[in-house]
């Protein structure tokens, strides 16, 4: 896991290895400073040697420059290192989430994305920047101030033999039972941005039912729920710091006390004893060597709060797309016949019937196909399979005579525009909208397509036009317009296939008629599959598929179904029946 995290250092990698490299400076600096200290106190102050007392307050200087150097030069490439892996780790996921297919986004969720992307994300990089230069610090400063205070007096050093074990114990206990409640937390996390995201999404309609107190209530219940957890994580946390000040004191006392005894035997027995300065740089080292603890029990704690959201990134990072291009895949699609043979359709292995049964049809280029059947009768599922947005389970689906699995998906994808039943628009212009279904399309082009989808009027009624700004999600334009421009979209592709999934059930029937009217007469080569409600909208459709529980259990045109049809005459005269009313 974290060698394939790792990956994301890329061009960063020289500012992740310099990092720790001028922290090795600014440690070597630190512990070096104590030793200068008792030679100016020893030989300096108390033999009142200035020339000693100068020499070595230079060289304090130097070694304080040094390091406070070393110290600004480690925090700026770690910063660096640390910024620039997070940029491209939000790049990988993001790039590798476009690979997914729907199997895949459901398998996440929406708001569990968004989580991993952003705060996850955030959290990885604090730790990365931390690790690369404490990993290096903490170690190294334990390891020097050990050996200094040893050189100084080893009888004295064997109070650090008592402590860090006792401190060590502590990291081990409370690491495991920390890390299962954070796990807890960041899952929570995805549940709280479901709820914001919901409730900004559905504003209109949670104000529209006076709901704001429930969406309010059900906040609270999330946002306490993380209160909770991040609080019980906390309490075990707060174990640590005052241990750790009270091996910190205990220190101090025994090597005070055990200090104060050897500087005043060095009188007796100098070899034995302990200088003043050597006592006072023991204090020194003492310091060092326990807030050095101190700083790796912060690491731990950080490395523990990472952990999750390391495994939560690792996930999306290697979570394989379940459609992919074959290898030698075709590079182009013959032209918009479509021919489903025994096909067959589940959303999961475990689903308990199949969304698609023993579906076989053949649809020849240039054709209109109406869709009708009630709701869940899988009709959306049926022209889904066409773009290969899911795969076929059983059987073989083919464009252009050759199956869709063979097919490198950009290209099939090309040739395949879909209007979905949910219409979205992104932020931006509508000529921006627009060039989604064709980047180079000039602007003769999009007036061309907008005025086939029944667009430009509405569109040259705004008072910037094609420049009019669109908010995320459509939400400053009506449905009917929305779908419209979704239209016009998805005809700037110029498409082989066509495929209208209810995508004009908010337009007026007079507009309805209109479109179909500019497609048969605009467009006559391109294979149209309509997806649709109201009879009206397909009547007048080369073939019209009569859906139920997954199967297609009649097909003809008009004049065919009402003879033969009993759903289809059933839907038809109370249409009829609503019309005449």
């Amino acid at each position: 896991m974290i060698k394939r995290l790792a990956r994301c250092v890329r061009e960063y990698k020289w500012a992740a290895i310099l990092s720790p490299l001028t922290m090795i400076g600014e440690v070597s600096m630190e512990v070096t400073i104590p030793l200068i200290m008792a030679d100016l106190y020893d030989y300096g102050i108390v033999l009142q040697d200035m020339k000693m007392v100068v020499t070595k307050s230079i060289l304090l200087v130097i070694c304080a420059i040094a390091s406070l150097s070393f110290g600004c030069a480690s925090a700026v490439f770690a910063s660096k290192a640390g910024t620039g892996f997070a940029k491209n780790l939000r790049h990988d996921m993001y790039h590798h989430i476009q690979s997914y297919s729907f199997s895949n986004i459901d398998k996440f969720s929406t708001p569990s994305i968004v989580t991993r992307l952003t705060s996850d994300v955030a959290r990885l990089q604090m730790a990365f920047q931390m690790t690369i230069r404490m990993f290096v610090r903490t170690p190294m400063m334990l390891i020097l101030s050990l050996i200094m205070a040893m050189r100084i007096s080893v009888r004295l050093s064997m109070v650090y033999c008592v402590v860090i074990p006792i401190l060590a114990t502590l990291l081990i206990i409370l690491g495991p039972q920390v890390f299962k409640i954070f796990d807890r937390v960041f899952k929570t996390y995805d549940k709280l941005n479901r709820v914001v995201q919901e409730n900004v999404h559905g504003v209109r309609v949670v104000k529209a039912f006076v709901r704001e107190e429930k969406e309010t209530e059900k906040f609270t219940d999330v946002s306490a729920s993380i209160y909770k957890d991040f609080t019980k994580a906390e309490k075990i946390l707060a174990l640590n710091n005052p241990i750790m000040q009270g091996c910190v004191y205990v220190c101090m006392i025994a090597i005070s006390w055990f200090g104060a005894h050897m500087v005043m035997a060095s009188g007796n027995n100098p070899e034995l004893g302990l200088s003043t300065g050597q006592l006072s740089s023991m204090f020194t080292y003492t310091t060092q060597i326990l807030t050095t603890l101190m700083g790796l029990s912060m690491v731990f704690v950080m490395l523990i709060m990472s952990r999750a959201p390391m495994r939560r990134c690792y996930e999306i990072l290697t979570e394989e797309p379940d459609l992919l291009s074959p290898e030698n895949a075709v590079q182009e699609v013959p032209d918009g016949s479509i021919t489903f043979e025994n096909v067959g359709f589940s959303y999961s292995k475990n689903a308990k019937r199949p969304a698609l049964t023993d579906v076989n049809l053949h649809i020849p280029a240039g054709a209109t196909v109406g869709i009708l059947g009630s709701t869940g009768s899988s009709k959306s599922t049926l022209v889904q399979l066409i773009p290969r947005l899911y795969d076929v389970t059983d059987g073989t689906l083919k464009v252009g005579g050759i199956d869709v699995r063979e097919y490198d998906l950009n290209v099939l994808r090309d040739n395949v525009a879909m209007v979905l039943q949910k219409n979205e628009l992104f932020s931006g212009t509508i000529r921006e909208n627009l060039r989604w279904g064709n980047e180079h399309a000039t602007d003769e082009e999009i007036i061309h397509a907008c005025t086939l989808a029944c667009a430009d009027e509405f569109v040259r009624s705004f008072p910037d036009g094609y420049d009019t700004h669109i908010e995320q999600g459509g939400t400053n334009v009506s449905g009917g317009q929305k779908q419209r421009l979704c239209i016009a979209r998805a005809l700037l592709k110029k498409p082989k296939i066509l495929i209208l999934d209810d995508s004009t059930s908010a337009v007026d029937t007079r507009t309805d008629s209109l479109i179909r009217k500019a497609f048969r007469e605009e467009i006559p080569g391109t294979t149209k599959l309509i997806i649709a409600q109201r009879i009206s909208s397909v009547q007048e459709a080369d073939i019209i598929l009569i859906m139920d529980d997954g199967r297609i259990v009649a097909s003809g045109n008009h004049d065919e179904l009402m003879k033969t049809s009993t759903i289809y005459q059933e839907v038809y005269y109370s249409q009829q029946k609503g019309v005449e009313q």
